[in-house]
Formats: C-alpha cells, sequence, structure tokens
C-alpha cells in the first residue's frame, strides 16, 4: 500500500512538473503540489528503501568533488554556419540536384549549452555535456535539478536526448542584480551565466539558478515500436514523451520558406525570453539524412543561419573605477554616446579587470560594443589599428579611487577590492542601495544628496538617515524649504516599511529582493529571523544551507545587531504583513506590462500578494489577468493571441480597491 502511494505520488508530481515546466500550464494549483511533494517526502524517509532516481525527491543535488569524463555513446556533431541568405539557398540547390525537393525544418538555435540525456526504460540515467563531442563529463546530478529534464518519461523506453541548456534572460537579469548588490561576480550574457550554473559543483547552487532546456533531437536505442521516420516527427513525439521542445519550430516546403523564417525571426527575436543566435536548418527525411551523411564534424543534412550581431563601434574616452557597497572596484567605460539597439548608450560594462586585460582596452580606443543577450551594454571588441598600439597600455588601480587604501583580490575572485571600512564611496554606496527602490525606497534622496550629506559629516551609516531634521536638509546647496520637507517626510515614512525591504536594506550576503520577500513570509517578523537557528533557515523553500548560514552569521555580528538596535530606537520597525486576501484576486496570477501611472509594478506586485494574487513575468494560458500600462510591448500581444482578460489600470485599481 505504502508503495503504491509512493508511486502515485511520484507520477503525479512529475506530471505535474510536465504541465508547469514544458506546456507553461499548470493544472493544479501550488497548494495542492506542496502537499502532494511534502508527503512523498515523508514517506520516503520513512520508507527509503523505496527511494528511486525517478523521484522528483531526488532533484535536490549534492556536492561533488569533480566532474568525470565520459565517452559519448554517440558522437556530438558541430554545424556548419552561414550569414548569407545566398549561402542558404545554394546549400538547399545542392540537395535537390541529388535528392529532389526536400522539406526542411526551421528551429532557432538557442544560445545554450549542448547536453546528451540517455534515458534507459523511461528513466533519467546520465546527463553529459558536449565537451568535443566525442568525450564529455558527466553532470547528472546537476541536470536533474533542472525541472524542464524529465527524470521519468510517459513511456519507458530507451533514448539519447540532446538539447540546449539555457537561463531565461529574465532569471540572468536577476542573477546578475543580485550578484551586483552582493558585491560577486557579474556575468556577461545568459549563455556564461548558464555555463558557470551547469557546471558547480554543488548541484544545490545549480537548482537555484532558474535554467530551463529545449531538446533538438532524439536516437531511439530501444522499446519504440513505430519510430518516427522524419525529424519533424520526432520533436512531436519528444514532446509527448514529456520533453520541452521549441514551440517556434516551422515545416519548410523548400528553402525560400526557409529564409522567410529566418527573416522572421531576425526581427522577433528580441521579444523572446532567451537568447537565440540564429536559425537552425534540417533536411525532414531521415532516410535522406543517412544518404547525405557527416564530413568529418558536420552533418551535410543540416545547416546554421546565423543572425548577425547588434554591434557598433565608438570611442573609449575613460575607464571609470567604480566602487559599490561591498568594497569591489567596478571597471566601467565611459563612451562617446552612439545609438544601440533603440538607446542612447555612453556607458558600457567591462566586467572586471581581469577582461580589461584580456581585451586590451586602452582609453583613445575605437572599440565594438553590443548589448549582451540584448540588455546590457558590453565592450566586446578592441579595433587593434595603429592608434590603438601608440596609446598607453591600462594600467588596473592600485589603490581605491575614493580613500586611496591599497586594494586587495579575495580568495576565489578575480575583483579587486576597498577593504576600508570607512571608505567614503562604500559607504557613500550603502547608503545608495538603502534608500534605493528594492530596498527602503526612500524617494527624493539621490547620489548628489547623499554626497553632500556626507561631506558635511551629517551622515556616515543609513542608520543617521533617521537623525536627520528639516535644518540638515536646508543646508545643502539648492535645498529649498519644501525640498527639504519632502524628503524628511520621505525618512520618517520608510520607518514602518515591510520586513522584506528591511531585509534587503540590510546587503546580507545571498539576500536579495526575492529571498527577503521569502524569509519576511515565512518568519513574519525581524526577531523571529533574528533567532532562527542555520537549520530553521535552511528548511525555508529557496534558502538552502550557504544562505542560510550567511543569514545566522550576519546577525551574529555585534555591529549588525547594535545597528537594528539603534534603528529600533530611532523608530525603525517593520510592519507586520497584513494580507487582505480578495476572493476576486485570490488564486489567480497576474502579469504586469508597461508604465503604471499611480504606482511602480512593484508595488502593484506587492498589492496582488498581499490580496492573495500571484505574479509572473510571462504570458501564457494559465495567466488570469494582463495589468497593460503605457507602451505595453510584447506581452499585450501575446495576451490577445491567447485570449487572456487586459485590464487597464484604471480597471485594475477598481479590482484591488
Amino acid at each position: 500500500m505504502v508503495l503504491d502511494r509512493i508511486n502515485f505520488l511520484k507520477d503525479a508530481i512529475n506530471k505535474a512538473n510536465y504541465k508547469y515546466y514544458v506546456e507553461d500550464n499548470p493544472d493544479i494549483s501550488d497548494y495542492e503540489y506542496d502537499t502532494m511533494f511534502a508527503e512523498l517526502k515523508e514517506l520516503e524517509k520513512e520508507n527509503p528503501l523505496f527511494i528511486t532516481p525517478d523521484s522528483p525527491t531526488q532533484r535536490v543535488g549534492s556536492v561533488s568533488e569533480k566532474f568525470f569524463p565520459y565517452k559519448h555513446k554517440y558522437r556530438l556533431y558541430s554545424l556548419d554556419n552561414t550569414y548569407e541568405y545566398e549561402d542558404l539557398e545554394d546549400w538547399y540547390k545542392k540537395i535537390v540536384k541529388e535528392y529532389g525537393p526536400q522539406e526542411l525544418v526551421c528551429e532557432l538555435k538557442i544560445d545554450g549549452l549542448a547536453m546528451a540525456l540517455t534515458y534507459e526504460k523511461g528513466v533519467f540515467v546520465r546527463g553529459v555535456t558536449r565537451g568535443d563531442g566525442i568525450t564529455g563529463e558527466d553532470i547528472t546530478n546537476n541536470l536533474k535539478t533542472i525541472k524542464a529534464i524529465p527524470l521519468k518519461l510517459f513511456e519507458p523506453i530507451d533514448i539519447e536526448v540532446r538539447g540546449e541548456v539555457y537561463m531565461p534572460k529574465d532569471s540572468f537579469e536577476k542573477l546578475n542584480q543580485e550578484n551586483l548588490k552582493n558585491g560577486d561576480k557579474l556575468f556577461a550574457n545568459p549563455r556564461n551565466a548558464a555555463a558557470g550554473s551547469i557546471r558547480q559543483l554543488d548541484s544545490s547552487v545549480t537548482a537555484k539558478r532558474d535554467l530551463s532546456m529545449f531538446c533538438y533531437t532524439a536516437i531511439f536505442t530501444g522499446g519504440v515500436k513505430n519510430p518516427p521516420n522524419n525529424h519533424y516527427d520526432s520533436l512531436m513525439y519528444l514532446k509527448k514523451l514529456g520533453f520541452k521542445v521549441n514551440p517556434n519550430i516551422r515545416l519548410c516546403k523548400n528553402a525560400s520558406e526557409a529564409i522567410d523564417y529566418c527573416k522572421e525571426w531576425d526581427e522577433k527575436r528580441f521579444s523572446l525570453n532567451y537568447a537565440t543566435d540564429g536559425v537552425v536548418i534540417k533536411v525532414n527525411n531521415f532516410g535522406v539524412q543517412q544518404e547525405m551523411g557527416f564530413t568529418s564534424r558536420a552533418p551535410k543534412w543540416a545547416t546554421a543561419f546565423k543572425f548577425p550581431p547588434e554591434e557598433v563601434t565608438t570611442k573609449l574616452l575613460s575607464i571609470e573605477e567604480s566602487v559599490g557597497k561591498t568594497g569591489a572596484i567596478t571597471p566601467i567605460a565611459i563612451l562617446d554616446p552612439v545609438q544601440l539597439g533603440g538607446s542612447t548608450v555612453a556607458r558600457a560594462s567591462l566586467h572586471n579587470f581581469d577582461e580589461v586585460g584580456r581585451l586590451d582596452v586602452r582609453i583613445g580606443d575605437r572599440v565594438y560594443i553590443k548589448k549582451a543577450a540584448e540588455i546590457i551594454p558590453k565592450v566586446v571588441k578592441v579595433i587593434e589599428d595603429e592608434n590603438h598600439y601608440n596609446l598607453p597600455v591600462y594600467v588596473p588601480p592600485k589603490n581605491c579611487p575614493s580613500c586611496g587604501d591599497e586594494l586587495h583580490i579575495h580568495d576565489g575572485e578575480v575583483n579587486l577590492y576597498c577593504d576600508n571600512p570607512d571608505c567614503p564611496a562604500k559607504r557613500c554606496a550603502k547608503i545608495e542601495y538603502w534608500v534605493s527602490k528594492d530596498a527602503m525606497d526612500i524617494d527624493k534622496i539621490g547620489p548628489s544628496i547623499i554626497e553632500q550629506l556626507y561631506n558635511k559629516h551629517f551622515v556616515k551609516t543609513p542608520v543617521d538617515l533617521y537623525k536627520l531634521t528639516m535644518q540638515d536638509f536646508m543646508q545643502l546647496d539648492l535645498v529649498k524649504e519644501k525640498s527639504a520637507f519632502n524628503m524628511y517626510n520621505s525618512i520618517q515614512n520608510s520607518k514602518n516599511n515591510s520586513l522584506a525591504r528591511l531585509l534587503t536594506a540590510f546587503t546580507i550576503r545571498n539576500v536579495g529582493k526575492e529571498t527577503a520577500n521569502v524569509l519576511a513570509g515565512e518568519f513574519g517578523t525581524l526577531d523571529n529571523i533574528m533567532n532562527a537557528s542555520v537549520d530553521d533557515l535552511s528548511k525555508v523553500e529557496g534558502v538552502g544551507e550557504i544562505i542560510a548560514a550567511d543569514i545566522y552569521e550576519y546577525f551574529r555580528k555585534s555591529e549588525n545587531v547594535d545597528m537594528i538596535s539603534e534603528l529600533r530606537a530611532l523608530g525603525v520597525e517593520p510592519a507586520p504583513p497584513v494580507q487582505n486576501l480578495s476572493d476576486e484576486l485570490k488564486g489567480k496570477t497576474f502579469v504586469l506590462t508597461g508604465t503604471l501611472k499611480n504606482m511602480t509594478r512593484d508595488e502593484a506586485s506587492e498589492k496582488i500578494k498581499l490580496m492573495g494574487g500571484k505574479t509572473s513575468s510571462s504570458v501564457s494560458k494559465n495567466t488570469s489577468f494582463v495589468v497593460a500600462g503605457e507602451n505595453p510591448g510584447s506581452k499585450l500581444d501575446k495576451a490577445e493571441k491567447l485570449g487572456v482578460i487586459i485590464l487597464t489600470e484604471d480597471d485594475f485599481l477598481k479590482m484591488i480597491g
């Protein structure tokens, strides 16, 4: 009876994961899912002999000492590339000449990492990186944490499936924002972020990175009664087995239709939530594929059309050495302003000083810049002309540009750090973050005001903000009585902000806005979090042992405890979470798009959650409402296609009362 119940729960949870992570169309509530998962964990804990590799509980992960090489049973080939439509037509003409007209399958080329997944009797047994195509690395435990990868198929067959592991753009943005706040390494683009995440020795870290996978081909090795005889049908079969297949695949009659597909997606690709750098075109018929065969490195029956990257050139005027709140020194390229991707770019990321050295960037160079994953401008290349070699080589700073202290490299990192706790730029950066929208959201107080307050010795730490008077503000340059009143009131109004905002403002290592929200919802009060053990904290979904240890240590440091006591003495006490549940919002999923006039999207999202609703960053069949502000973009188009109810801002305000 127990085994029957365990098997039932495993199947139900695996199907729920498929509906949620593959079809983007969940059919059970989060509460139902969590209840089943908790029951399964408890039953397996009581009956450990019944734990199997395909159990959803085995996605948690473990720590490995190293990854081991694994020789692929079937080689993973590369693809020939082309950037010209004429080359694509020539490739197709050669095929027609020898094999007659052929259907082609067009697929978006995902900018990720190729993987080979092996299933025996429908159970996932091994996941290996591409490597050199002949030998890769066994990273099975890490791949098990990706919920788009099924642990058990809907049919008990033997199969090897290839696909691309990728990181969605919004997850990449969130990860880089968290890393920036915590002074950690910034990733150049979603592909680098995915690569850094998939090769973590601690797979519990991989589990937190929100990776996904699109599957694009399969080798059927046993148990399939009527295997597909063409590529398109094989992809449809993969979907039936439980794999995530890109929804934008198209069957084309000839090269002309394939070129139309390439032109269409060269324009539309920027609206996707994942990076794509081209289109893969394959002959559909497996028999013809087999006849055509392979060159020494690539199949003759497939080619890739690469989109031209949007890059522009401009002059590097200087390199700004910015000091962050953790003391990390970040090089920023100051550019001759140039248009890129619809906006004027005057500053671009150089990531760290290792990257500056690798690119050999020199002040006065002409450089190529692009938007990494169409989001963040970055310097990608130097034009190595005669002028470049006549310029002095850039030398990273040895001393902090703010306080002059010697800079250091911390163990295991590439960033330079100022470790002086009294560094003015570091202190100002901490105060700037405290007042930011993600933290205490203290309006009217920007960097220039903070710099004046610091230089006049009115503030040294965020605590000092709550000691300021209107008279203090009126001593600043260009500040009149009304402005002073607004700034003073904004600080006073922040005293009873939410617990999540206060936790975010503390800048606890590895704790950003999302984790702060989870902690506030779980523990309710600051005292409960301060008194929680590492074990208590690590049990919270989405926290884990590493972050739990960081939180625990933060509240054990005397300077942090003293700061909290001082804040409380000044009247800073987070308001307890108050839920005003609404039958109209309860359990409903909202997507916010465009600019709202009466509140920020973060404020609207917070209101929805307090009233029992949920928010999502993408529109799907499961979306209940899309709230459309000004300039709503592609999300509105998708909502209209799916028939999702669209609310104006006025409609939304009426709904939330």
